[in-house]
This record gives structure tokens, C-alpha cells and sequence, in this order.
């Protein structure tokens, strides 16, 4: 298809071709911004598993903040790192093993910024072979600095089995 604009008949349909594909840009980076989410999710997920502090460290903003909603505090997450590395070693070193997945609600932001809601499950197994599952609804808010980092993790309150499995994998 060619338009010929020195006629001007084409100028009405050339103005709704752009708008038109205005109108899909928005779709299209928020279906990027999703994928590119799910590869930090994933990466999460990967670095409990594996216990990679490094990795796991690396998925946070150096000025990122934890808040719990449980313990009804806040502080930065370069704190949370330092109470969480003993555990993430002992899953390195095999003592004990990790997993966590996340399931979102709502799934807001634009093509740097994003925010977060929904729900993550953490499995721990201890040293004596004790497993445990934990719901925890969780807010997020993430920036992207060449990569995605998460800024804010709100660890909001407990959550239960049921409202893990409504939210969609």
C-alpha cells in the first residue's frame, strides 16, 4: 500500500494508520515490561533456590526498602540481606533448601517504573527435614536501571493456600 500525500485524499487515512498504531505502543511495552518482569521474578526465584546471595543481592536497589507488615517495621533491605545471608549460605551449602514463586493481582507501571501486587509462597526445608510453607501478600515497587531492581518490598501480612491458588500462575 503507498500513499500519495501531494494529493491529500491519503492524509485522512495516513492520520488514522497513526493513530491506530499510537494506540497498540502502550500494549506492546506493557506486554514487554510483563516479560521482562517474569525474568526478574524467575531470577528471584532461581538465586533463593540455589542460595546465591550475590544474585539475590543483585535483584535489589542499593537504597531498596523491606517493609513488614507482620513485625509492623521498615528498613532498608541492604539490612534484611545481612539477616537473610546466613539461610541463603546454609541453601548453598545444602543444609537446608529454599524455593520461592510469585503470583500478581495487579500489574502496574510503564517502561521503567513498576508496581506490584500480589502474593509470594516460601518453602523451607530446616536441617532436621522439617518443610514449611509460608503465604505472604506482597506490594512491590521496581525501577529499571538497565536492569530491574526492586525499590520497595512490603511483606504485607500472612496469607492463606485459597488466595495463593486464585491468583494466576
Amino acid at each position: 500500500m503507498t500513499f500519495d500525500l501531494r494529493r491529500g485524499n491519503d492524509l485522512p487515512m495516513v492520520i488514522r494508520l497513526m493513530l491506530c498504531l499510537s494506540l497498540l505502543l502502550p500494549v506492546a511495552s506493557a506486554a514487554e515490561r510483563i516479560k521482562e518482569l517474569n525474568t526478574y521474578w524467575a531470577e528471584v526465584s532461581r538465586a533463593v533456590k540455589a542460595g546465591d546471595f550475590e544474585g539475590y543481592k543483585a535483584t535489589c536497589h542499593p537504597d531498596g526498602v523491606l517493609i513488614s507488615g507482620k513485625k509492623k517495621t521498615s528498613y532498608l533491605l541492604a539490612k534484611a540481606l545481612e539477616i537473610w545471608k546466613p539461610g541463603i549460605d546454609a541453601t548453598k551449602a545444602g543444609k537446608v533448601k529454599a524455593a520461592v514463586d510469585f503470583r500478581f493481582s495487579k500489574r502496574w507501571g510503564d517502561p521503567k517504573t513498576a508496581h506490584e501486587i500480589g502474593m509470594f509462597r516460601y518453602q523451607h526445608v530446616d536441617e532436621k527435614g522439617v518443610a514449611k510453607t509460608e503465604y505472604i501478600h506482597l506490594e512491590a515497587l521496581l525501577v529499571k536501571r538497565g536492569r530491574w531492581l526492586i525499590l520497595m518490598e512490603n511483606q504485607k501480612s500472612s496469607g492463606t493456600k485459597e488466595e495463593w491458588e486464585s491468583l494466576k500462575k
